[in-house]
């Protein structure tokens, strides 16, 4: 394996049942690199995301993570290697705190002094944890529960973090907020992110390459800087 790719993704096609979703999708992103996944409602993005984590089973293909293919491995077993999840819809637990929820994210450590230390970095990252830790995850706003739940993923010490629909219901201030610090993290803590947003801009915004899926393939790539000035993605996507 190339040592600067983190994940890498060939040839990969996945569906649901006998209904096949994604076809022949082949993507890799290095390490600290943040990378999005950008297209329209239904384009197969939340089903890409799904199959890297082990929720949807690979039909074809592989995916490589830190050398290894883990395309058979087991959810909890991807995660244990350090892959951390956000989901859309963000699927907190509600009836527990949200420091309860936070330490979910720990589950396949050992409980010592470095899941401690992780505690306070998402509390020193997200302020408003701090304050709310022992209310129940179900009374936070939206822009809180987000930040619970990719406080959640970051405490499995992930070396990725996949984040499904960021910015969904949240209010731009919000959103403008949780940029700056899933920046500051890809820069300072070195984690690489992959993220799924139907935004675009938000998208475009954030990462530092981007891929275009549409009808469960992938249709273009190029930085995002590239991806912005492109006649279709402004027509298509961003409205202009």
């Amino acid at each position: 394996m190339d040592n600067a790719i983190l994940l890498k993704i060939e040839h990969l096609s996945a569906g649901y049942g006998a209904i096949q979703v994604l076809w022949d999708i082949s993507i890799e992103l290095q390490f600290n690199e943040i990378v999005c996944i950008v297209g329209a409602n239904g384009a197969g993005k939340s089903t890409f995301l799904n199959t890297i984590l082990g929720s949807v089973p690979l039909w074809h293909g592989t995916i490589n993570f830190l050398g290894e293919d883990v395309g058979r491995k087991p959810s909890p077993q991807r995660v244990k290697m350090g892959i951390g999840f956000a989901p859309e819809g963000r699927h907190l637990f509600y009836g527990l705190t949200v420091e309860d929820n936070l330490l979910m994210g720990a589950f396949q450590r050992k409980m010592d002094h470095s899941v401690k230390e992780d505690l306070e970095f998402v509390y020193g990252l997200f302020s408003a944890l701090r304050d709310f830790r022992k209310r129940l995850a179900g009374n936070l706003s939206g822009g809180e529960q987000q930040m619970c739940a990719i406080g959640r993923a970051l405490m499995a010490s992930p070396k990725l973090l996949v984040i499904d629909e960021l910015s969904l219901g949240l209010a731009p201030v919000i959103v403008d907020d949780l940029i700056d610090i899933l920046s500051s993290l890809a820069r300072e803590k070195k984690i690489a992110i992959l993220m799924v947003e139907q935004d675009v801009q938000v998208a475009l915004d954030l990462a530092d390459r981007g891929y275009v899926i549409e009808a469960g393939a992938i249709t273009m790539s190029d930085t995002c800087e590239n991806l912005a000035a492109d006649a279709h993605i402004k027509t298509a996507y961003l409205g202009a």
